[in-house]
């Protein structure tokens, strides 16, 4: 019979006195001066809590309540004066962070949620203000994509890319961008400074604007020259890998399990220990592995 997975809260929530809610923990003096903080603290004054508060009831008291997650939405809801919040009624008191839980969203999609909400009638000044944030950020990050491919943003689509990373990315023609998009992905490294070193080793031939491209702080044209030709190098190599990873990963898998499976013979162990013990000592390492990573 399938097990029943049971409710992690109360199906019904609630909404709480604030003056009822017991936090588990002393928030730092100086979180109210933080960008964070003010982020929310705009959001909560504009729009409201949307992610309820999780809480469970303190023993013996049934009006009282300890608060396991939202702590920073509290201190939020108390400067604004609230009297009152919503709730989600944990069943158990386990106080790990919830958030831990929350895959973020990435750049493009947040810039495709401002989208929606443009469209939607929601104007950049009311998002701008929820957000705790200058309008003409919201606008640049309205054009993120403007200048990018298609392919190369559905590479990036669920990656935390920079701003201005992505600047340079328009610097280059699409082909290039593509190119360059899968690159960043298997080296996962989408900061800016190898962005830079990927723009920087483009031939002119895959930029947009050559001479203004091309401009890079503190490098001499040979310096630069070099870089394009290393990067190449390195960029093959990369591409060497890609192609040949998969066997290999599958041939190790199967090594390891067949090395294990040697290992649980006690004849073959008392043999190497009494002839090989420093090899044998190599092997119950590598079997002891739990992935690949290790």
């Amino acid at each position: 019979m399938t097990k029943q997975v049971s409710l992690g809260f109360s199906p019904n929530g609630l909404v709480v006195p604030v003056a009822n809610i017991l936090p588990l923990k002393q928030l730092s003096p100086s979180l109210r001066a933080a960008q964070k903080y003010q982020q929310v603290l705009a959001s909560v004054r504009e729009i409201g809590i949307i992610e309820p508060l999780i809480v469970f009831p303190e023993h013996g008291k049934s009006e009282s309540y300890f608060l396991l997650d939202g702590h920073v939405r509290l201190e939020a809801l108390k400067q604004i004066g609230a009297t009152h919040a919503p709730c989600l009624v944990s069943t158990d008191d386990e106080a790990y962070t919830y958030n831990k839980r929350v895959n973020r969203i990435s750049t493009i999609q947040e810039h495709m949620m401002i989208l929606n909400a443009i469209r939607s009638g929601v104007s950049e000044e009311r998002i701008a203000k929820v957000l705790n944030v200058d309008v003409a950020r919201i606008r640049q990050k309205r054009d993120l994509l403007e200048g990018i491919c298609k392919e190369a943003a559905n590479i990036l689509k669920h990656r935390q890319v920079s701003l201005k990373a992505l600047a340079y990315l328009k610097k280059m023609k699409p082909m290039r961008q593509i190119e360059v998009a899968e690159l960043m992905t298997a080296a996962n490294n989408f900061g800016v400074p190898y962005t830079k070193a990927l723009l920087a080793s483009t031939h002119p031939e895959m930029l947009i604007d050559p001479d203004k491209s091309k401009i890079i702080e503190r490098l001499t044209p040979e310096q630069v020259n070099k870089m394009e030709k290393e990067m190449q190098v390195l960029q093959g190599d990369l591409r060497a890998v890609e192609g040949t990873y998969g066997n290999e990963a599958l041939n190790l898998v199967l090594a390891c399990g067949y090395l294990k499976k040697l290992l649980n013979n006690v004849r073959i162990v008392r043999y190497l220990s009494q002839h090989y013990s420093e090899i044998l000592n190599q092997l119950q390492t590598v079997s002891s592995c739990s992935s690949l990573e290790s």
